[in-house]
């Protein structure tokens, strides 16, 4: 019988979250076929959802943990805590503009359309973030002090200023300037697509990743919060071990003292005794962007060199930290 009910969700990240669970252990089945997949722990209820959906619907409690990108955290204003940043997905959440515009930055785009009077239009997913974002710029408040935005969506219009108003997209964002729309917030990834519809980045909002998110009533169940517990255990394994690589060498003893002081490892290495007379075996775990600084050293004085991808890395002394234990 379930115990944790799990929101993952679907679309640009999907994949890479069915990775990273596999990476931590689990078996996925009927992944495709259906919305309600199943995962080799019984404890675990999955259910595939929108990730624009799952930090209110964590909140709310319908759920108990979700993953889903910091940037819709951010946009439904979502009451929930935040367990582990799982370091994929990465995007920059930007304002753009057709490149035929002369404007470099937001403060100029919008400075340009209030001293013509001419209605700024915003395109946008995050009607929430962005006219946040619109509303604290300088030349916003120098124009248009407090009032905020008009936000336009099929079924409300809510906001004051119709000078800056800010539609709702149903995708395809970047395809909607310049004939009907001025400017977009948006993500992207590499800005390749805003390049291909001759769009120019004026502004990063923000960056965002992948987040696994828990209900805040859901920790204070003691059952819950162990299963919870566990699951981040093996997520955060599956992150830290992508970032290290497990090295096993063989030096002679004389070199031994020469070869720790070179190995940044993550803790106090193994060392053992070879079979062979007067030689060690050393193992340990190293950060990845170390390893290319190190090979010149290994290579004049160890012998033997084996390198691994670890699969975990499970830094329990962390969790409760982060479990706020």
């Amino acid at each position: 019988m379930s115990i944790v009910k799990f929101a993952i969700p679907k679309g640009s990240i999907e994949d890479q979250t069915f990775k990273m669970l596999e990476e931590a252990w689990q078996t996925v089945r009927g992944r495709g076929k259906t919305y309600r997949v199943k995962l080799s722990d019984p404890e675990l209820e999955v259910k595939i959802l929108r990730p624009q959906e799952i930090p209110t619907y964590v909140q709310e409690g319908f759920y108990d943990i979700g993953i889903t990108g910091k940037d819709w955290i951010v946009e439904a204003s979502a009451d929930v805590k935040i367990l582990l940043d799982l370091e994929y997905g990465q995007v920059n959440q930007v304002i753009a503009i057709p490149e035929s515009f002369d404007y470099s930055n937001l403060t100029e785009l919008i400075e340009g359309f209030a001293k013509q009077k001419r209605t700024l239009r915003i395109s946008s997913e995050y009607l929430t973030t962005a006219s946040s974002y619109v509303r604290s710029n300088k030349a916003y408040q120098k124009y248009f002090g407090d009032i905020s935005p008009m936000v336009i969506t099929p079924w409300m219009r809510i906001g004051e200023n119709k000078l800056v108003e800010i539609f709702l997209s149903f995708g395809a964002t970047e395809a909607k300037p310049p004939e009907d729309v001025d400017a977009i917030c948006d993500i992207t990834e590499t800005g390749t697509t805003l390049v291909q519809n001759n769009l120019k980045i004026i502004e990063t909002v923000t960056q965002s990743s992948a987040q696994l998110i828990a209900n805040k009533n859901s920790l204070e169940d003691k059952i819950k919060a162990e299963k919870i517990a566990d699951t981040l255990a093996l997520l955060k394994g599956v992150v830290e071990a992508r970032k290290k690589l497990h090295i096993f060498v063989n030096v002679k003893n004389e070199n031994l003292q020469k070869l720790l002081e070179t190995l940044p490892a993550l803790k106090k290495p193994t060392i053992s005794k070879l079979s062979e007379e007067g030689w060690s075996g050393v193992n340990t775990v190293i950060d990845k962007i170390e390893f290319i600084k190190i090979v010149p050293k290994l290579r004049e004085i160890a012998q033997g060199l084996v390198v691994m991808q670890p699969k975990q890395i499970l830094p329990l002394e962390e969790l409760k930290r982060v479990m706020g234990q």
